[in-house]
């Protein structure tokens, strides 16, 4: 019976010739109605001539088909701390690029401002619901998939985007009519700085920046069976805090639902990374069948970037600590390109679970090659492998290296025409724990000094960690146990975050078995210590994600956003 009601509504609806504004609710049923709220555009609302009594009802608004259309509907959704909606340009924005990729948009605008007696986001829910249904019901109309429809928006709104997403089995309403018995639920949402998420932050800024032990999302979300993929976007440095894009990652991550993060250092509140939202959607398969994948090292195949060269080993003859005969001896290459435009070095190790190290890999060599192009001075380093053995933990000997390397790179920066306080340093997996330990742990010596170059410090001015493994306790010596999602699971010991620690990147696979919260719980320690960094997770993404990738997507374009960052 219920599938025989929606068939006829979605019949009917096609057949039917529609106004491009259309109102969700039928005159005079529209639920929790109150006099002093309106559905305007700020655009519309601040005219001189403005009428509110015009402007009660909430609705969508069509924009013209694209012309080559993919069979995505996006439901567009402002801002304005549900007191108005106020992106006017924003949503125009998304709806020009939307539409050129092949997507059908429609502007949503919902009740404004707070109804009263009930919470503040209550009413924009009602709504909200009510024009997921009426999207779908004319999916057949107007040419795209009813499973399909996905939601873009901005703070107030991605508080709604998320409710849309994460609670589409409540009702926020009791129905009316035969629309709604079609589901309101959304099939991804890209969400944009969400406000009001935390519980220090209900209707304002965060009281104590989304990081009181006491803090939680709000009950609000329901997190239920049909909680869709998200891909979350936050400023850094946002009054709104960005903890309410990793706490709702959180939450999907435990219920193994893809999703992405991805946090702007330094930004306040905005709408930054729609090229991130393009890219998660593309690598859902959204946007259409993704291209075929590419090897990372056949892209990057060539030094001829490359100047001058030099191979040098890391310690004194005779002089390696803890030295093992096992073991490989460590040493360092300096990579200079021809036309150097910047001062700034990079130093890159790879990983390999600390049981080996490969300088010429795909972790190491494509971004060598990158950044040499771009003009900068690349230093890889081969550290000792395999493991130690015991009673020394499995990274002893390499964070020996590390340290080591990055003095002598200090040491030999100003003969080279660069500059000595202007190191960064990189690595992936096992490497990215060991960047990771050298970024935060530089006042702690992993070895006692060997000669004059150990006089100088080993801090560093950045890092980038790519899928870092063992971050967290339940993944000291492998995959994480439990994912990294429990409370328990902790950030390891050995990392200090000392009053030298950096700003750091970090990149990692949202379906790595070394966990990607390690890299969202670090870059929460990092905010918590009042240090700006950057994170990016990559939604269906494994271990060694960069290893090939298909264009278009995040994993192809990684290396961008490490050239983003340094700037």
């Amino acid at each position: 019976m219920k599938h025989s009601i929606v068939l006829a509504v979605l019949l009917s609806l096609s057949l039917s010739a529609r106004a491009e504004k259309e109102y969700i609710w039928p005159e005079a049923q529209m639920p929790d109605a109150q006099p002093h709220q309106i559905a305007a555009m700020t655009d519309v609302s601040r005219r001189k001539d403005f009428v509110a009594g015009e402007w009660r009802r909430p609705y969508i608004d069509w924009a013209p088909a694209p012309e080559n259309p993919n069979g995505v509907c996006m439901i567009l959704i402002s801002g304005g701390s549900y007191k108005d909606c106020c992106d006017v340009g924003l949503v125009r924005t998304w709806c020009e690029k939307l539409t050129a990729l092949g997507c059908q948009c429609v502007n949503f605008v919902y009740r404004t401002p707070w109804p009263e007696n009930m919470p503040i986001w209550q009413t924009a829910w009602e709504d909200g619901q009510r024009a997921v249904r009426m999207v779908r019901s004319q999916a057949a109309q107007r040419g795209f998939d009813p499973n399909r429809i996905g939601v873009m928006s901005m703070s107030a709104g991605s508080h709604l985007a998320t409710l849309l997403a994460t609670s589409s089995l409540t009702p926020a309403y009791e129905k009316i009519d035969a629309l709604d018995e079609i589901p309101c639920n959304v099939n991804w949402a890209c969400a944009f700085a969400p406000a009001f998420v935390l519980t220090d932050g209900y209707g304002r800024p965060n009281t104590r920046c989304g990081e009181g032990v006491d803090v939680r999302l709000d009950e609000c979300f329901k997190f239920d069976e049909a909680t869709a993929p998200m891909c979350l976007m936050h400023g850094g440095a946002d009054k709104y805090s960005p903890n309410a894009s990793t706490m709702i990652y959180r939450e999907l991550r435990k219920r193994r639902i893809p999703a992405e993060v991805h946090i702007a250092p330094g930004k306040g509140h905005g709408a930054y990374g729609f090229d991130r939202a393009v890219e998660f959607m593309r690598q859902m398969g959204w946007l259409g069948e993704l291209e075929p994948e590419m090897a990372l090292m056949s892209r990057w195949a060539s030094d001829e970037a490359r100047g001058d060269y030099a191979k040098i080993p890391l310690w004194p003859e005779g002089k390696i600590p803890d030295f093992q005969p096992s073991q490989s001896i460590p040493y360092l290459e300096w990579h200079i390109p021809t036309n150097l435009t910047t001062k700034a070095i990079q130093v890159i190790w790879s990983g390999g679970s600390y049981r080996g190290s490969v300088p010429d890999g795909f972790e190491v060599a494509p971004f060598r090659r990158y950044l040499n192009e771009k003009g900068m001075a690349v230093v890889t380093v081969n550290y000792r492998h395999p493991r130690p053995s015991a009673p020394l933990a499995k990274h002893t000997t390499a964070w020996q290296d590390a340290q080591r390397a990055i003095r002598l790179v200090r040491a030999g920066a100003k003969e080279r025409g660069l500059d000595p306080d202007r190191i960064g340093i990189m690595g992936s997996s096992a490497g990215g724990h060991l960047a990771l330990m050298c970024a935060t742990t530089s006042k702690t010596n992993s070895y006692w000094p060997v000669d004059d170059v150990d006089k100088l410090p080993c801090n560093v001015a950045w890092a980038v960690c790519i899928y870092p493994a063992y971050v967290l306790t339940d993944g000291l010596d492998g995959g994480n146990k439990h994912g990294g999602n429990e409370p328990e699971d902790v950030l390891a010991p050995e990392f200090a975050f000392d009053l030298d620690t950096c700003p750091i990147l970090f990149l990692h696979g949202d379906s790595d078995g070394y966990a990607a919260m390690g890299s969202v719980k670090a870059w929460e320690k990092l905010r918590f210590m009042g240090i700006q960094g950057e994170l990016h997770t990559l939604v269906k993404r494994p271990h060694c994600f960069q290893r090939t990738a298909s264009p278009g997507t995040a994993s192809y374009n990684w290396m961008d956003r490490i050239w983003e960052f340094l700037q």
